[in-house]
């Protein structure tokens, strides 16, 4: 993924030097590095969090057994019967207060490492969801009628500076970083099976695909050469 990324920004900075899309495609660069190098570091940490959530939950089990032990002990009387109902109440609530705090506990500590990497994750997605807009604003200003000899500009018309084959080349080139933010969101969510993470994933491909369609529709409306 990165040599593919790196041989695209020397193919814009060949043709555009002075671009803003040269930057943008070193600023993917780096996102890549940072999903690359960053994948087995959290690993790391969320196995670290894994085990330690585990022992805590341990604890944590083991510590309500013995209160629910401990609850029901002080209930029983020393002939080991309860001589009214009304013993039985503190003993009930007792029972579901340990248990509900208990099982509140043991779902938070069974997922902690899961959010863990759902966060770190999440905040890759929303920069590479960023860049995705920003390669689209590169292109919004790029109109293919501009070239058409019947066109007509107003006081508040943008110069192009691009001929035909290069207003497709550059068109090309935006497409070609759409379609490498899609692959790179995939690539982030390629050990996780969070739902969150992965509707995140599939919103940027759907996302990237349709600013793609729209280059290609005005690559398509452009004059002959």
């Amino acid at each position: 993924m990165r040599t593919t990324v790196t041989l695209l920004q020397d193919r814009i900075a060949a043709r555009f030097p002075e671009r803003g899309l040269r930057k943008v495609a070193g600023d993917l660069l780096i996102l890549i590095d940072e999903v690359e190098s960053g994948a087995g570091a959290t690993q790391g940490r969320i196995r670290a969090a894994r085990v330690a959530s585990r022992v805590v939950m341990a604890v944590i089990l083991t510590g309500t057994v013995v209160a629910l032990v401990l609850a029901v002990d002080d209930t029983l009387r020393a002939d080991g019967r309860i001589n009214s109902s009304l013993d039985v109440l503190p003993l009930i609530e007792t029972l579901i207060n340990d248990l509900v705090f208990a099982g509140i506990a043991v779902y938070f500590l069974w997922s902690f490492p899961e959010r863990l990497q759902r966060g770190r994750t999440l905040a890759l997605l929303h920069q590479l969801r960023s860049t995705a807009h920003i390669i689209d604003m590169h292109q919004l200003t790029k109109d293919p009628e501009q070239l058409r000899p019947s066109f007509t500009p107003t006081s508040v018309s943008q110069p192009l500076e691009l001929t035909r084959d290069e207003m497709e080349r550059y068109l090309d080139y935006c497409s070609e970083l759409l379609s490498l933010v899609g692959k790179t969101a995939a690539l982030c969510a390629e050990e996780s099976r969070d739902a969150v993470v992965l509707d995140t994933v599939n919103s940027i491909e759907e996302l990237t695909t349709g600013m793609s369609r729209k280059i290609w529709q005005k690559i398509s409306t452009l004059p002959p050469s």
